[in-house]
């Protein structure tokens, strides 16, 4: 039955969605890239909850969707910004997150890395002593969870580290004491302008040259960067430079497939917020360039950029509410309903455009399902044929 999307105007347009999903199905392990995706968390609908409060938690239904994205061979980032952290969840609810998550990962064998940060802190100015020790804290529930850690961007860090110096200071500090090699974290202000300027400068250039300086006096404890800068040129010529061993994660949302792909000086690996919908999709292109077929890769891979660049158009950290919604569509939760209460931070035009841009994929294991939800949100919006 066709469906009337609403636009930007106010104008509705016909749409005829697609009967049949696209097969895909649990493979084997991949061999040639490392790919992580950053899984969301579902929030529990019947929870008395405003969004002021310490976020309530559906478990069974978020665990079960890291299940599914193991199932797919993907690696799971846990308590990352797609999880809403800083937007709705707290570190206390970030910590029982990663202790779960951390528990159901050994318990199926599944790959898991996971955030810490220092979001504990208060907002009042702090000391780069009390910044360590909130980066310590989190770096103990961890590590004593079994996972891997990435070393997360901080705002309160941002916010009181004087230059360079105090960058290489506190994360020299941290490295030193990591147990194990940690995964460094470099988010853009796109994602968080409260991140403006981070490594000491608002100069990328210099930027750059100060991240490099931390890996390079402890390249032992560094297993990776994830960079989500949104800049192909950039990422590249950092990768370029990284000391031999360390991994490049991409955390481009745009121009993810070129990049994983590479050149012939290397390529990235993967720790996506879009590999969350894109799960069993992008798991199955890492098989077919596991084989050596770029092109069969990039004939998967690329006709989903468009969808990508949607769900993360300015301003780009509210990304997280199309994801939720194709979770919902797809059937991995029965609500749409997010911590925070950030399903109200797209626009309908916007989830609208999600819902087309992702049946056309195939991405909805039951497209019925999910245009009978898609019907569900249009009326309760007002949107009549």
């Amino acid at each position: 039955m066709t469906l009337h999307l609403p636009d930007a105007h106010g104008a509705l347009r016909a749409y005829e969605p697609r009967t049949e999903p696209l097969a895909l199905t649990p493979g084997a392990p991949f061999t040639s890239r490392t790919v992580f995706s950053a899984a969301h968390v579902v929030a529990d609908p019947y929870a008395d909850v405003s969004p002021d409060s310490p976020a309530a938690v559906d478990w069974d239904a978020t665990l079960a969707f890291r299940r599914h994205l193991w199932s797919h061979g993907l690696g799971v980032a846990e308590a990352m910004d797609t999880a809403q952290r800083g937007m709705g969840l707290d570190w206390a609810g970030a910590a029982e997150l990663i202790r779960r998550s951390a528990a159901e990962a050994k318990a199926t064998g599944g790959r898991i890395a996971c955030g810490v940060g220092t979001d504990q802190l208060p907002g009042a100015p702090v000391t780069l002593a009390e910044v360590r020790a909130a980066y310590e804290e989190q770096l103990a529930v961890v590590e004593e969870s079994g996972a891997r850690a990435i070393l997360m961007a901080s705002r309160a860090l941002a916010a009181t580290a004087r230059g360079p110096e105090d960058y290489l200071e506190t994360y020299g500090h941290l490295l030193r004491q990591a147990a194990e090699p940690v995964i460094l974290h470099w988010l853009g202000p796109m994602f968080d302008p409260a991140l403006e300027g981070y490594w000491g400068s608002a100069d990328l250039d210099a930027a750059t040259d100060t991240f490099l300086d931390v890996i390079a006096a402890h390249p032992d404890k560094v297993d990776g960067i994830k960079v989500s800068l949104l800049d192909a040129r950039r990422e590249v010529a950092l990768r370029r430079r990284l000391p031999q061993g360390v991994r490049c994660y991409t955390g481009d949302d745009f121009h993810y497939p070129e990049l994983i792909v590479g050149d012939d000086q290397g390529f990235s690996h993967a720790l996506l917020g879009i590999f969350d919908p894109l799960g069993p999709l992008a798991a199955e292109a890492v098989r077919v360039l596991d084989t050596g077929n770029t092109d069969g890769f990039r004939a998967l891979l690329d006709p989903t950029v468009d969808l990508s660049r949607h769900l993360f158009q300015a301003p780009t950290r509210f990304y997280k509410t199309g994801v939720v919604l194709l979770a919902w569509l797809a059937g991995h939760q029965s609500h749409f309903t997010m911590v925070g209460g950030l399903q109200s931070a797209r626009s309908l035009p916007h989830l609208a455009r999600a819902y087309e841009l992702a049946d056309r994929l195939g991405l909805f294991p039951d497209p019925k399902l999910a245009e009978d939800r898609m019907r569900t949100l249009l009326h309760l919006y007002g949107v009549t044929p």
